[in-house]
């Protein structure tokens, strides 16, 4: 465990003092998929979550949390957020927006902090598993502690 290299996230969670275990799989380019990592790593999907970063017409930037087979739902997203609309950011945006690039795209450690958002369904699990920071590097980390370490707000946000 120790040759894994730490990421800023997982830093920022050992400042926190927040207990999290770093799981490592294989990267297949053509599939960075909730669904394939879930699979590699024999989780069901809904156990993992992805991280959708979203510009809002009012609020502009925030993050999005939510279970790996759903779909975020632009509207209730652009309710639970304070917005009349949302969209994604364009892929090209997301690495100088928020240092990460698709499939490695964490909900902590973000070059700053944004408004997070979690779907409400994370609360269902004692564990659950999110990116690291980096492809190839998902956290095991209990619910609670991801929502505070983001500072994020529980609320419905899929189709």
């Amino acid at each position: 465990m120790s040759n894994i290299k730490k990421t800023n996230a997982a830093r920022i969670l050992d400042q926190l003092k927040i207990n999290y275990e770093l799981i490592e799989y294989t990267v297949d380019e053509n599939d960075l998929g909730a669904a394939h990592i879930a699979e590699q790593l024999g989780l069901p999907v809904e156990q993992l979550f992805k991280t959708l970063v979203l510009r809002g017409d009012r609020n502009g930037l925030f993050v999005c949390v939510i279970p790996g087979a759903e779909e975020v739902d632009l509207k209730k997203a652009a309710k639970a957020t304070g917005n009349k609309k949302c969209d994604l950011i364009p892929m090209k945006e997301l690495l100088p927006t928020t240092g990460y690039i698709r499939g490695g795209c964490s909900p902590i450690g973000m070059k700053k902090p944004l408004p997070t958002f979690f779907h409400e369904s994370i609360t269902l699990y004692d564990k659950i598993y999110c990116s690291a920071g980096q492809r190839g590097l998902q956290f095991c980390i209990a619910p609670t502690d991801l929502i505070r370490a983001a500072k994020g707000t529980v609320c419905e946000l899929t189709i």
